[in-house]
Formats: C-alpha cells, sequence, structure tokens
C-alpha cells in the first residue's frame, strides 16, 4: 500500500535549535513529514549532546528523545563562508527557526529582515525566554527561570509548601508546543498570501496563558483561584503508595466519597464540612479526616471504592510504571528505531494521532554532521565547493 504524503512534505525546516524548547517542535514538524536540517557547532553540536552523563556520549537518549527526523549539518556560523552556506539553503527553505536569546540570529546575519530579502515566503520562527522588548529581554531563557518569573512557582496546593522546582520542563514544551501551532499558522497563512512572516513565542507568555482561568479572576475578581487548594482535591498516603483524588463535578460529591471512603457517617452531616464554603474553610481538617482513613488500606483497594462511587481517581504512579502500563501501549505512545552507533532505542512517539497521516520515524537523531555532504548536495553544491569548505574547516 502506498504511503499518503505526510501533512508536511515538501516543508523544508533549517533548524537553528537546541536544548529542549525547540527541538522538540522541530522534532514534530520532522514527525508530520517536514525535511529538517539541523544545524549544529562543529565538534560540540546542540547542548543537549553534552548536558547529560551517559555511555553513549553525544548520542545519548536526551539528546535521541528529541532530534530523530532530521538531517545534521555541523557548519562553522562564525565564517562568513558557513554563513553564506546557509544563507544559500535558506534561500530556497520554508521554515528556518530558532531559540537563542533575543537579537542573536540577527547579529549571524539571519534575522528576518535580512532573510526576507531573497526569500519572500519565508517563515521565520523564533523561542526566547521573554521576547524581543520589555526589561526581560536579554535574559536567557531557560525553564525554571520561567516557572518563577511567570507566576507558577509560586502556585502551590499548599500555603505552607515549600516553594520548588518541577521536576519536568513544563515551560520547554509548552513553548515548544505553541512554536509548533505558529509555524504551522504562517505556513497555512503563506498558501493564501504567498509571503512568509514572523512567528514570536515566549517561556513567558506561554506560562501565562498556562494560567488563563487564574489570571483572568485575578484581574477581574481580585483573588487567586488555585485549582490544587479546592478542598476534596489532594494526593493521601496509602499503606503501599498514593492515591490522588479529585472531588467534584456532582452536586454532592463529600456524600460519595464518605460512601467509598467507608466512613461510619457521611461528612457533610458535620457542620465544619456542610458546604462548600465550610469545606473551603475548614479545608486543612477535613483532609486530616481523609488522609487517616485513607491511610488504613491499600491503593487499589481505595481506588476501585472511588471509581465504583463516581469520584475521579488514579494511583500516583512513577514514570517508570506509566511507561510500562497498557495504557501507553494501546495508545501507541512508545516507538523503537536502530541508532547506527548508539544501537536500539526506544522513544515516545508523537502525541497527535492522525487517522490517515501518522507521524513516522523515518530516522534517528543525527549524529553530529552526519549529513554535511549529502544537505550541501541537495542544495547545489559540487563536490569541488563541499570538499574546499572542508578545507577551511567551515564543514567538521
Amino acid at each position: 500500500m502506498t504511503r499518503l504524503a505526510l501533512p508536511l512534505d515538501g516543508i523544508t525546516v533549517v533548524d537553528f535549535t537546541q536544548v529542549f524548547m525547540g527541538p522538540s517542535c522541530t522534532q514534530l514538524l520532522g514527525d508530520f513529514g517536514a525535511d529538517v536540517i539541523k544545524v549544529e557547532r562543529p565538534g560540540v553540536g546542540d547542548s543537549s549532546r553534552n548536558s547529560y552523563p551517559d555511555k553513549d556520549g553525544q548520542d545519548n537518549p536526551i539528546f535521541q528523545s528529541i532530534n530523530r527526523n532530521k538531517r545534521g549539518l555541523s557548519i562553522d556560523t562564525k565564517s562568513e563562508e558557513g554563513r553564506e552556506v546557509l544563507r544559500r539553503i535558506i534561500a530556497d527553505a520554508d521554515v528556518v527557526v530558532s531559540n537563542f536569546r533575543a537579537g542573536v540570529m540577527e547579529r549571524m546575519g539571519f534575522g528576518y529582515e535580512e532573510l526576507r530579502e531573497t526569500n519572500q515566503r519565508l517563515v521565520w520562527a523564533s523561542g526566547t525566554g521573554f521576547g524581543t522588548e520589555g526589561p526581560y529581554a536579554s535574559l536567557g531563557g531557560q525553564d525554571v527561570i520561567n516557572q518563577a518569573y511567570s507566576g507558577v512557582m509560586w502556585r502551590r496546593s499548599g500555603t505552607d509548601d515549600p516553594l520548588s522546582i518541577y521536576p519536568t520542563t513544563l515551560c520547554d514544551y509548552t513553548t515548544g508546543m505553541h512554536l509548533f501551532q505558529g509555524i504551522l499558522l504562517a505556513l497555512r497563512a503563506r498558501e493564501a498570501t504567498g509571503d512568509g512572516q514572523k512567528v514570536e513565542v515566549t517561556m513567558y507568555d506561554s506560562m501565562l496563558h498556562m494560567q488563563m482561568q487564574e489570571a483572568c479572576m485575578q484581574l477581574n475578581r481580585g483573588y487567586e483561584v488555585n485549582w490544587g487548594r479546592m478542598p476534596l482535591s489532594a494526593v493521601f498516603a496509602t499503606t503501599d503508595g498514593a492515591v490522588c483524588m479529585v472531588g467534584g463535578f456532582t452536586p454532592d460529591p463529600l456524600t460519595h466519597i464518605s460512601r467509598a471512603l467507608e466512613f461510619d457517617e457521611n461528612l457533610t452531616d458535620r457542620p465544619e464540612f456542610a458546604t462548600f464554603d465550610d469545606q473551603m474553610t475548614n479545608r486543612i481538617q477535613l483532609h486530616e479526616v481523609l488522609a487517616a482513613q485513607v491511610a488504613t488500606n491499600t491503593t487499589a483497594h481505595w481506588t476501585a471504592r472511588l471509581e465504583a462511587e463516581g469520584v475521579l481517581n488514579a494511583p500516583v504512579r512513577s514514570l517508570a510504571e506509566t511507561l510500562d502500563d497498557a495504557q501507553t501501549a494501546a495508545n501507541g505512545m512508545i516507538v523503537e528505531a536502530e541508532h547506527p552507533t548508539a544501537g536500539r532505542f526506544r522513544m515516545l512517539d508523537a502525541p497527535i494521532h492522525l487517522s490517515n497521516t501518522p507521524a513516522t520515524v523515518r530516522r534517528v537523531a543525527p549524529r553530529l554532521g552526519e549529513h554535511n555532504v549529502e544537505v550541501l548536495r541537495d542544495n547545489g553544491f559540487d563536490d569541488d565547493a563541499i570538499t574546499k569548505l572542508q578545507e577551511l574547516g567551515v564543514l567538521r
């Protein structure tokens, strides 16, 4: 059976991104058919090649996880010869993506206005920490830093909970997905106008936008909504783990919880828990009562009881347990591929499932400079020109 064209077949992306935010975006473009040319520094490459000690060195799982379906071009962008090579490639490309600090692409000679002079159809996409203007424009865009600046780190479930770093790269991933969406929107607009445009996203804006409900309440009512501080939403320890419970979406959720947790009474009969406002006021006391009961039995016991009463709940699992879960398999979220030096790799598949043109893994993440010659030949450089660039140290 002939494979249908993927949605982004025929789209060429020149990818200057590194670490996580940008590469997660460009990998998804590649998963759905784009020809992604990953530009890296000779000898060093993307920072994620060296961010975590691993036996496979520069081809470690961190790098592999976000750089499949790309061709690797290792080129010296500090040399005029290297920049000229890239300008020639970009002249026929559809998208240029970067996630440097504001102004870096312009200083390299790859700013939007300059590249647009030779490629009016170019979509120029940039992800930064804070944007190109304002008091924080010169600051580095790092995930944890933006957790702090955006208010996300400040908002905790318990008022006495210590301030802490969210251990998954929430800001990077969210901003990468907004960058992906912006590129698709610009490509769609180009179909109508023939013109490319500039796409800009920031980690700061992405984190603010994630809090749209809370921000709207703060702006218009002057107080904070904190979904982690709802009276019937909490995580409680069991005899062998923990269970997460969300009591809501029914007229009287505490009645259902009282039955599920095998209390001798309906907790709503207590005056201190009678109404939602009472439960909010006495939230800490209510959680102490619920925690003491949950601690008497296993996670499996309580999840089954809560499920039978229609109370939303889940066992608290480790990442290893989730990766081994039957639902993960049913959703086809783990794919395998063979790397020529690092061997067999398992990694997560794209989370967007299309029935006719699904994401594909056509190539593993490139070795540093793996496709130097191939990419240049595809862009009109003959062997003599390539050899000269190699002799000059531009290609390494």
